[in-house]
């Protein structure tokens, strides 16, 4: 493979146990030979051995050292430079995003939302962006929701509805997620794309190891992951034209999980990545066990291919040879459906971009044993290389900054401290300026209960006035504030009557107030009454003329 086309992308395909893995291996201490920062996932946790020397086992070194002999190479074990990053933080660097870095598309795949569902989620992203509230972890993202929830007649005007239903669905899968430990993808500090592109001090480019065995078990998580991965390296590296060699190389392992179940717009969304990615000069290489798990349209930017052995053991088994074969410039040396069919391990059908971007030949291949040691290394020693890793002080220690979720707990208690003060002022506003209780009503209220009790300020008796008064004292003076509504006084109001020497009768405020209403309710039902009475009596007068 010429590394000036390596960016071109490329695919490893063949059935279990072929030998893809060794393939990747091989093609990754390659790129790192050329001084290319590599990114790959480790799905059985046995691409871990290039962090040590080959050479090891015993078993390898006579097999490996005549298929060097047949290809014509020597074998140079070395260890190379390695990065082991992990999501869940337990077999290497912690990897982060953030929700807003990953966007609801992604997210909504992620969830597996419905359209309605994955419009909710594009409102509530929304809306943080216009607020200026930062999403960076899933309690984030939920206290969004929530919020989102909570005025959702205010934002239904202008972006749509938003129904409690869809609110609960997404929050009920982010429940989910979190159970998981997907929670440990989402938070601070994020993953910085500077630190997957290095070099060491040799001028070997770092191999990035993602530890995915656990990972895989949640497929969606898996996937999407990767494909942030991808995105976040088309949207933020410069444009380089065509360069001498990649600036990175990444390995997508089982990726049919990129793809199964994906709505149309992620695999067009992956098809255009692809399709412009390699101008900024990353190489990608998508390895499955049968090329049509790949979507043509991505299938279609790939430019090398390594074709291990495929089974064809039925008919739809054969009819994917017969396809895999047709994706290959045919060599008039052999037949390319037989020659896929009958490669032993280690060996591969291939096909190479050659100068001017050519697709080369077929040929059959036999693939260089790896330089680093095949298989996994043991927990001591993975730990060892974490430990001495300059990066754990970066990224081991988790960061929680102020964000949508604090930002939002603070508005509703400022709003609720507003609330109590401006309660506070009404009731001082009630007040009178000798600090009673004016309880906001004038002295003329219809329905204030306290006068006639005696009050000398209201035009009454105290109770000295009334324990003082002889058998000759006038009658009480009439009341001008504060008195009752009387409809069978002359002047509407009613005169207080009391016996000389005795308090007025006290009423409670209750009974006063029912009583009022009473008296009320009788006027309008009587008036009422009244004019259906005339308009009968009138009638039938009228009737009788």
């Amino acid at each position: 493979m010429l590394l000036k086309y390596a960016n071109r992308h490329g695919l490893i395909a063949g059935a279990t146990g072929t030998g893809k893995t060794v393939t990747l291996q091989t093609l990754a201490e390659s790129l790192s030979l050329a001084g290319v920062p590599v990114f790959l996932s480790d799905v059985k946790g046995d691409l871990a051995g290039m962090a040590l020397k080959g050479g090891a086992d015993p078993k390898l070194v006579q097999p490996f050292a005549d298929r060097a002999a047949t290809i014509g190479v020597t074998l140079d074990y070395q260890s190379f430079p390695v990065t082991f990053w992990d999501v869940f933080g337990e077999k290497g660097h912690p990897v982060r995003s953030t929700p807003a870095e990953m966007g609801p598309l992604l997210l909504s795949r992620l969830l597996d939302l419905t359209p309605a569902q994955e419009g909710v989620m594009n409102i509530a992203f929304h809306v943080a962006d216009e607020q200026g509230l930062a999403v960076l972890d899933l309690a984030d993202l939920q206290a969004m929701l929530v919020w989102v929830g909570e005025n959702a007649s205010d934002l239904r005007l202008r972006y749509g509805n938003v129904s409690a239903a869809s609110i609960g669905a997404i929050q009920r899968a982010l429940l989910v997620l979190e159970t998981q430990g997907g929670a440990r993808l989402f938070g601070e500090p994020a993953l910085e794309l500077s630190d997957l592109m290095r070099v060491d001090a040799s001028g070997k480019g770092v191999v990035n190891i993602l530890a995915a065995d656990r990972l895989m078990q949640s497929p969606r998580l898996y996937s999407t992951f990767l494909l942030w991965l991808l995105s976040e390296l088309f949207e933020q590296l410069p444009e380089v034209g065509d360069p001498e060699k990649p600036r990175i190389a990444f390995f997508f392992d089982e990726a049919h999980l990129l793809f199964d179940g994906a709505p149309d717009a992620l695999v067009d969304k992956v098809e255009q990545v692809a399709r412009l990615i390699r101008s900024k000069g990353v190489s990608v290489w998508f390895i499955s066990q049968n090329p049509a798990d790949i979507p043509e349209t991505v299938l279609g930017q790939v430019g090398n291919r390594v074709q291990h052995a495929l089974r064809a053991f039925t008919a739809k088994d054969q009819k994917a040879l017969r396809m895999a074969a047709e994706n290959y410039r045919p060599n008039p040396d052999f037949d390319t459906a037989e020659a896929i069919q009958n490669v032993g391990t280690g060996e591969a059908v291939t096909s190479f971009l050659q100068p001017k971007g050519v697709p080369g030949i077929v040929q059959r291949t036999l693939v260089r044993p790896p330089l680093s040691q095949l298989g996994a290394i043991a927990d001591a020693e993975r730990a060892r290389i974490v430990g001495a890793s300059a990066l754990g002080l970066k990224y081991d220690k988790a960061l929680d900054r102020e964000s949508a979720r604090e930002m939002l707990v603070a508005r509703a208690t400022e709003a609720a401290d507003a609330g109590a003060a401006g309660h506070a002022r009404g009731s001082d506003a009630r007040r009178g300026g000798d600090g009673r209780a004016t309880d906001g009503r004038g002295e003329d209220d219809l329905f204030r209960m306290d006068e006639g009790r005696g009050r000398r300020d209201r035009g009454g008796f105290d109770d000295d006035d009334r324990a003082d008064d002889g058998p000759d004292r006038g009658e009480p003076e009439r009341h001008t504030r504060g008195r009752r509504y009387r409809a069978d006084e002359e002047d509407g109001y009613a005169t207080p009557r009391t016996r000389r020497g005795a308090a007025p009768a006290r009423r409670s405020q209750s009974d006063s107030i029912a009583t009022a209403f009473g008296k009320s309710l009788a006027r309008q039902i009587g008036t009422k009454a009244g004019q259906a009475l005339v308009r009968g009596v009138l009638g039938s007068w009228s009737r009788g003329r």
